[in-house]
């Protein structure tokens, strides 16, 4: 039951949603926090906080994401890690593909704001982003 109940919420979700577009796909760029994971039977997780936050920045359809640590002045820390990705569209849907050394694999773009994002994975689990505001504590 509870898989049909989340089936019904994702169909009505996603018809609901703004046509992803390349015009869209620019609203990627900028600091990103996890707001919630939902999993293949339909339970959620919910993210209150954060100690890292993506980096997204796209040229074209061509980008990377990277993990960044803020920091109460309102700098970040990070590595020089970062995972690189082209954006493809498949039958109608925009695909994040990550190739590295050691694996590669795909998201679904299901949705994309100004102020939020979501995609699913090849394991069907949900992520759902929204912008980071920064605090700063010296202000």
């Amino acid at each position: 039951m509870k898989q049909i109940v989340y089936l019904i919420s994702l169909l009505v979700f996603l018809g609901c949603s703004t046509k992803i577009s390349k015009e869209t796909i620019t609203n990627l760029n900028g600091y990103w926090e996890i707001e919630q994971v939902t999993f293949p039977n339909g339970e959620t997780k919910d993210f209150t906080v954060n100690p890292t936050v993506d980096y997204i920045e796209l040229d074209g359809l061509k980008g990377y994401r990277k993990k960044m640590q803020p920091k109460f002045d309102g700098s970040y820390t990070t590595s020089n890690d970062a995972e690189l990705f082209i954006i493809e569209e498949n039958k109608g849907q925009f695909e994040f593909h990550y190739k590295n050394e050691m694996s590669e694999w795909k998201e679904q773009i299901n949705t994309i704001s100004k102020d939020n994002f979501s995609v699913t994975n090849q394991e069907m689990l949900t992520y759902t982003y929204k912008r980071f505001q920064p605090i700063n504590a010296t202000e």
